[in-house]
Order: structure tokens, then sequence, then C-alpha cells
């Protein structure tokens, strides 16, 4: 059913990205799954994936990237699933705006360029698939994770506008919206904490030393209950990609269904009350 097919992944070196491109090189696309360290891509080539760097902060990477798909497929490009982030964490008033500038380098405007690069080859051959992903921060603001919520918001944005500007172009755009997924965002993030946030001189350090800092570094703390494997996002993107009609958005996990309905039908006190938790 996809044979032929080819998809350009970022962030495959592990979780969602990862389990993404094995599982649809099984299901028989061409699977170009880039890493931004080369060592995490010759690992993927020895798994049997095409895999090179691509690294969303430099536009120079993200051309390049691009452009060996082109050479390797002869000038097509069937899908792209826009994956790659990361998420900074830390108190609005403590993360410095540096922090936010990589941040949204990342997750927001490398996307945006390699988005840009692929929608010309697709508008050639006359159809193909653009799958963000996003989260349930992309649509419900958490404390402590506002600088990540900030970007996965632009990028919901961007991609309703983007849907829109390419309706009748042969060319889908859909948003997958995760909630807990068991994969490395966590334990990636850490290093960001560690450079950016001086969390011993912020007026909230007592809520840092007792709360935060526990949640993020003590990985027994940090388990959710509702907390689902990358095959659930997987499974999503799969519909995205092979569906005739692919979804607009696809929410996964219990609390990304359940937010949704909150947002629509309860007053944004009651919602604050119940974020407030978390």
């Amino acid at each position: 059913m996809s044979a032929n097919r080819s998809i350009l992944i970022t962030g495959s070196s592990s979780g969602i990205g990862y389990d993404a491109a094995r599982t649809l090189l099984h299901r028989g696309w061409r699977v170009f799954a880039t890493c931004r360290k080369p060592e995490d891509c010759q690992r993927l080539g020895a798994e049997g994936l095409e895999s090179f760097p691509l690294d969303l902060s430099d536009d120079a990477s993200i051309e390049a990237a691009f452009s060996e798909v082109l050479d390797r497929t002869g000038g097509r490009i069937d899908a792209l699933f826009n994956n790659g982030a990361y998420m900074q964490v830390g108190a609005l008033e403590d993360v410095p705006t540096d922090a936010i500038r990589a941040l949204f380098e990342v997750n927001l405007f490398g996307c945006h360029t390699l988005t840009r690069l692929a929608i010309p080859a697709m508008r050639g051959q006359g159809h193909g698939r653009i799958v963000q992903n996003s989260s349930i921060l992309g649509f419900v603001a958490l404390a402590w994770r506002g600088a990540y919520t900030a970007t996965k918001y632009a990028l919901e944005g961007m991609t309703d506008a983007l849907r829109l500007e390419l309706a009748g172009s042969g060319v889908h755009v859909s948003l997958v919206q995760p909630g807990p997924i068991k994969t490395r965002i966590r334990v990636n993030s850490r290093p960001h904490f560690d450079k950016w946030i001086d969390w011993q001189n912020s007026h909230l350090r007592s809520f840092y030393e007792s709360q935060l800092i526990p949640r993020l570094f003590d990985d027994e703390i940090t388990k959710d209950r509702f907390e689902l494997m990358p095959e659930a996002v997987t499974r999503c993107v799969i519909h995205a990609l092979e569906s005739p009609r692919p979804r607009t958005h696809y929410p996964v996990t219990v609390p990304t269904i359940a937010m949704r309905g909150f947002k629509r039908f309860l007053p944004v006190r009651m919602v604050d009350s119940i974020l407030r938790k978390y």
C-alpha cells in the first residue's frame, strides 16, 4: 500500500520519531529518519533506516538534509513529519529571553523552514502530507512549561493557517496532539534547565527545590498514570499519512481528549483550577 512513498521525519533518534520511522519502514515507506547528532544517524542506519543529520536550529543543515532527500528520490517527497522539538522548563519570569529564542528556533522556525522547502515539491507532484507533532500544550497552558507552550501554540496557529492556504492543492496538513507519552523529552530538557534557569536566585526558589526539580530529575516521581507508549502517536501519524480523508487534528491520550472538552464547555477559571494541579 505504501510502496515507494517517501517521508522525511525530524527528531528520529528516540521516542515518537523513532517509533514512527521504524513502523513506517515496515509498512513499506521509504523513510528518511533525521537526527541532530551524527552518531544517532549511524545507529539508525545500522537498523536499516536512511538517516543523516538535520539540525533544526541551523538553516544550512535543514537545506542540506532536504536536498539529500530530493537527490535520493529524484525530486519526490510524499510526506513530512515535523516531530523534532525540545522542552524548556522553568517559570516564565526565570526563563531568559535568549532561551525562548533558542527554543523557537527549533520548535517553530526550523519546522517552518523545512515545511517551506517541502511545499513546492509537493505542489509540483500534486500531492503530499504534512504532519505536525504538536502537544496538549498546543492548546492548554501549564505553569512552569510556558516557554514550550508558547512554541506549540504558535505551531498550531501556523498549521491552521497553512491548512487553509493549501486547500485544493492536494497537500493535506494535520496536527497530532499528544498528551503524556513515554519519551525522553523530560530527560532531554534537563541540560536546558541547568543552562538557563538561575533557580537559586529566584523568588520561587523554594518551589524549585521542593517540587519542580524533584519532578524533573526523579523518574519515579514523574510517572503519569495516563502515559502511553509512542505507538499511540504512530497510529495517528499512519492515519494522517495513509487515509484518503486525513483528520485535521489527532488528540492522543485521555488528558488531551478531556482537556479539549474542558476548554470548550467549562469557564476559564474552572479550567485554571484544574490545570493548577499539574
